[in-house]
Formats: C-alpha cells, structure tokens, sequence
C-alpha cells in the first residue's frame, strides 16, 4: 500500500502486488503494496506476523526467500473476501451516516455525477478504486473507499458547484465587468498582427530563430513602418525607446528549434533592451517541448477533421 498516511494510488486498478526483493540488508523477502484500510492491515498482519511496514520502500516488507510466493497465495485466497468485507462495512457506514448531496447516488456502489471540473478529477484519482464509467458518464467509487470519499468530498462538492454553467456565466459576467479585461482583449488583438518593435538601427536577422519579449520567434520582413511611442509603451514596455520600427513574425516551429545554434551566456541588458537576442540551450529545450506538443495537438485536429470530411463524403 502507498503507506497508512500517504494517499494511495487511485487508479482503479491497483489492488494487491508482491515482488520478490532484497532491501541492502542482504535479507531476502518480498514487499508488499495495497491500498490502505486498517481492518484489510490488521488481517494482513494476522497472516503475516514478521510484515514490517518500511517508508522508504512505501510497502510491506514480508522477510523469507519464499516471501513472494505466499504473499501471492494469500491475496489469491483472501483477497476478494477482502474486498468483499471491505465494501459490506463501507456500505453499513454510508448507511448510517451518508453522504447527502446532488452529485451522489448510492446503490451497489457510489455513483459520482457532477459537471466536468479538472479539480473534481484530481480529487477523484486519489480516491483509491475510484474509476471513470463512460457508459453510465459518472465516477464509481466502491463502498469499501466511503471514508478516502468523505476526506475529499468537500473539495468535490465545491469545485463541482463552481463548475455548473450558472456560477461559470456569472463568473464570466464578472471578468468582463473587470477594469482590466479591456486591457486583456487589446493586449489578446495586438498578438494576433503577428507584428514586433525593433530598433531601427538594429535590425534582426531574417529567418533565425531568435529570442524577444514574446518568446522564441522567427522574423520573416521587417516594414520599415515607425512604431507609435504609445503602443510600444504599453504592448513592449521591455524593447528599448528610440525609433522602432516593425517586423513581422511567427512562431519558430519544432524543427527550427532543434536546428538553432544556442547563445553561449544568458542575455546582456543592452541586448535585452535591443528587444531580441540568441536564446539560450535551456530556451532552446523548453521551446522545443513546447513546439513538438502544439505541433502534435495540431497534427491531431487535422487528422479527425479529415476522417470527419471523408466519412461525410461517403455519405454523400
């Protein structure tokens, strides 16, 4: 098990495993690892007096050189019966004190609905033998994990209130009436010309992979358009003041990234005030990892459009 204080692994299918191993002390012996429940520990540990728990190992640790092999026996034999009594006991808890809330329904199991939230989720996945059903399009949750559910439930049922399309319009109502989302939709346009201030008396290679303000970009023209004072001031308070004229850029692609010659030292600051400089390998990584992962979501959406387009001229 993940240890009597650390949440165990929830993802569903984690239910007993043993592995034959020496632990440096050159005792042989087997650890083994189950989600935590202290009536299943006070059972394991009737059948095996000599299980120690270890931290370090985060499992039992069952000393013998045939450890492995009756661990395996014992989970064969008593395992379900485990689990069975596990869930009986969780199901006279929920009875007697239950869990009310529009976003539970109990009957064999524990049945979680509530509307898509990432927190909701989170919370879930550490919830031990929690599992997503797409058929019934809710959590199931064991009777035998009442108690890791009630710990998280508060959490659940707050993050799932905030998720109901009311309290996001309202949300959304209020970031609108905000001072600043005038500023977020100005700053949102200004990205979308594709456009940089660079000085005038210093203009930037074409078709390098270069590091700005705005990241890691390639300049493919530069205008020789005069760069209003106030738009530079509040869209690229970084560059430098003088006459800025504008470029025109895009994002470097994946392949560049990994073609582009890294800067030896970070930037100067007179080369960050230029607006532009040679990134630098750690640049480099990150924008690589960040390029391959858009390139393969973009590759991804292509990919479905064209099965959508063809299965609609089939059709035809």
């Amino acid at each position: 098990m993940s240890g009597p204080t650390d949440p165990p692994s929830a993802a569903g299918t984690e239910q007993f495993s043993a592995t034959q191993r020496e632990v440096g002390d050159g005792a042989p012996g087997a650890t083994a690892a189950f989600p935590y429940d202290r009536m299943t520990v006070e059972r394991f540990r009737a059948a095996f007096p000599r299980a120690r728990w270890r931290d370090d190992l985060g499992a039992w640790f069952v000393p013998g050189s045939r450890a492995e092999r009756r661990l395996k026996a014992w989970s064969g034999r008593e395992w379900s019966g485990v689990l069975a009594h596990a869930d009986e006991r969780g199901r006279d808890a929920f009875a007697f004190e239950p869990i009310e809330s529009p976003y539970l329904e109990a009957a064999d199991d524990i049945a979680v609905r509530t509307p898509y939230s990432r927190a909701v989720v989170a919370e879930l996945r550490m919830v031990p033998w929690a599992r997503w059903d797409p058929v019934s399009k809710a959590w199931r949750v064991p009777f035998r994990s009442l108690e890791d559910l009630r710990r998280h439930w508060p959490a659940i049922e707050d993050a799932a209130r905030r998720a109901e399309p009311e309290e996001r319009r309202k949300r959304e109502a209020s970031r609108r009436a905000s001072a600043d989302h005038a500023d977020r939709l100005a700053e949102a346009a200004e990205g979308r010309r594709n456009r940089y201030p660079v000085p005038e008396d210093a203009l930037p290679p074409l078709g390098r992979v270069l590091q700005t303000h705005a990241g890691c970009v390639v300049f493919e023209a530069v205008s020789g358009e005069v760069v209003d004072a106030a738009v530079a001031t509040r869209f690229y308070p970084g560059v430098a003041t003088g006459t800025l004229v504008w470029a025109t850029r895009r994002r470097a692609t994946h392949a560049e990234l990994v073609r582009a010659w890294p800067a030896r030292a970070a930037p100067d600051p007179d080369e960050r005030a230029r607006g532009w400089w040679q990134p630098t390998i750690e640049i480099l990584r990150e924008e690589r990892r960040r390029a391959a992962s858009i390139e393969r979501a973009q590759a991804t959406r292509r990919s479905r459009n064209h099965v959508t387009e063809a299965g609609v001229i089939s059709d035809a």
